[in-house]
């Protein structure tokens, strides 16, 4: 059987393409732009990948296509100029690659690992995280707090709130948080006068008031002892018994 040369020409350049491509898979995003970032394309999941090998403005990100985590620290002020530490853990999807891209440009450098089948390390989107994500977390928790009272305050609806304000703002730059943990980290004195005004709302509801101020007063003259064990005394050895 006679086998032309044009059917081992095809076949070997068949081979090679097969070989040489690789696929977006299911848990990546892959968008991949030919003109340095100006447009770019979202490659669907199981289509081959372009190769940019002679294109010298050619970009490729992999986005994975997973939950990421990140945190956000910062001081804040509630109501009354009360001032606290606050301490955010967030827990979010990149929804929409095509816009996130545009807000996270230094993600994709020209042609740098460009036929690279991994996706892009997380730490490589702390940097993402501190310009898109924690930044508008930021400017919305201070907004949301300052009308917040230290003392009143629901951390279940705080959450709730700031949950959905967030998204409000981050939904539109391609990013969905899917969960929020907030933390308040306060000063002794704070921490004392909510324990001060919450046990005062307990003696006014029994009708105590007047004495609830008096075991305010006193607790506050208290003087706090600070009680030391003595130091054990060296064990004798036998020449000394």
């Amino acid at each position: 059987m006679r086998i032309s040369v044009f059917t081992l020409i095809s076949s070997a350049a068949t081979t090679l393409l097969l070989n040489g491509c690789n696929y977006a898979k299911s848990n990546q995003q892959v968008v991949v732009s030919d003109d340095c970032g100006k447009k770019w394309e979202l490659i669907a999941a199981g289509n081959a990948v372009p190769k940019g090998t002679m294109n010298p403005c050619f970009m490729k990100v992999v986005i994975p296509n997973f939950p990421m985590q990140g945190d956000s620290r910062f001081i804040t002020n509630l109501k009354d100029r009360v001032r606290a530490a606050v301490h955010i853990d967030y827990d979010y999807s990149i929804i929409d690659p095509l816009v996130f891209i545009r807000q996270a440009k230094f993600l994709g450098k020209a042609n740098a690992d460009a036929d690279s089948e991994d996706a892009l390390n997380p730490r490589a989107f702390e940097g993402a995280e501190n310009v898109v994500i924690d930044k508008r977390i930021r400017d919305v928790s201070k907004a949301l707090f300052l009308n917040e009272d230290i003392v009143e305050l629901d951390q279940a609806d705080i959450e709730n709130d700031l949950l959905l304000q967030s998204n409000k703002v981050l939904e539109p730059l391609g990013v969905h948080l899917n969960f929020i943990t907030l933390t308040f980290d306060l000063d002794d004195q704070t921490r004392q006068a909510i324990d001060v005004s919450t046990a005062m709302k307990i003696y006014e509801s029994r009708n105590l008031a007047d004495i609830g101020r008096q075991v305010m007063v006193a607790r506050a003259g208290a003087a706090k002892v600070a009680v030391e064990a003595p130091p054990s005394a060296p064990a004798q050895s036998a020449e000394e018994k």
